[in-house]
């Protein structure tokens, strides 16, 4: 088992709690951020651009991402354009396709061609990795977000997927392949060995990473220990002698 800091790829914080960034954000084996409106509402953000621009006063040597909201390719490329104002940290987030299932190369083609940092999301196929490949500007950084997470909750195997993503990127030096969406730490060991560059992390899956390597049988009695302190602590009882009559 290896150690957290031997590990290559890297963690970025995925959520939408400043006081939590901000804590993430002290952390050396936490190497950036991500965000989506998603996890901005449900954190109860009201202004957008407000928000951004809080985290980013704070999180200056790492790099974030934020994600446009527009679903037509000309406001998606409006909002891009602002976004990316934002800081030299910034990366923008754009959508592999729009509601109706359009494939957003257009927009990923202009915006590279600026020299706009992306983060292409909400991934599934090898065949839509290569096809954002395609669009990409071999000179300019991106991220290209597989959601592996939601891949492995079909039934599929998400590792040989993500060696196929890895595969498919080789020609890009400058793409980033990104683990997203990921259900447990092994995911985080399985997207090191599969070489990502990256893999998105909730906070709670961040705390976990202390586990990493935690001998079985400690852990077995531990485990014992709760059920034995909540069952004490509820005051149940069994009587035996009643249960055998």
């Amino acid at each position: 088992m290896r150690a957290v800091n031997e590990l290559r790829v890297k963690i970025y914080a995925d959520g939408a709690d400043l006081d939590g960034i901000f804590k993430m954000a002290k952390l050396a084996h936490v190497k950036g951020f991500t965000t989506n409106p998603t996890l901005m509402r449900k954190a109860g953000v009201t202004n957008y651009e407000s928000f951004a621009r809080s985290l980013l006063e704070k999180v200056t040597q790492h790099p974030v991402s934020f994600e446009v909201f527009a679903d037509d390719f000309p406001g998606m490329v409006a909002q891009a354009r602002v976004i990316a104002s934002w800081g030299t940290n910034v990366n923008v987030k754009v959508p592999v396709m729009t509601t109706r299932g359009a494939f957003t190369g257009p927009v990923i083609h202009a915006l590279a061609a600026e020299g706009v940092q992306l983060n292409v999301t909400a991934i599934m196929t090898p065949e839509q990795v290569a096809a954002v490949a395609e669009m990409l500007d071999d000179d300019v950084p991106a991220i290209v977000s597989v959601f592996a997470g939601r891949v492995a909750d079909t039934g599929i195997d998400p590792v040989p997927h993500m060696r196929a993503c890895k595969d498919i990127l080789g020609a890009k030096p400058k793409a980033q392949l990104l683990w997203a969406s990921p259900r447990e730490v092994l995911n985080i060991f399985q997207a090191d060995d599969v070489g990502c560059h990256i893999i998105t992390c909730s906070n709670d899956m961040i705390a976990k990473l202390s586990l990493a390597g935690k001998d079985l049988l400690d852990y077995s009695r531990e485990t014992v220990q709760m059920f034995y302190r909540d069952a004490t602590a509820s005051s149940f009882s069994i009587n035996p002698a009643k249960s055998a009559a």
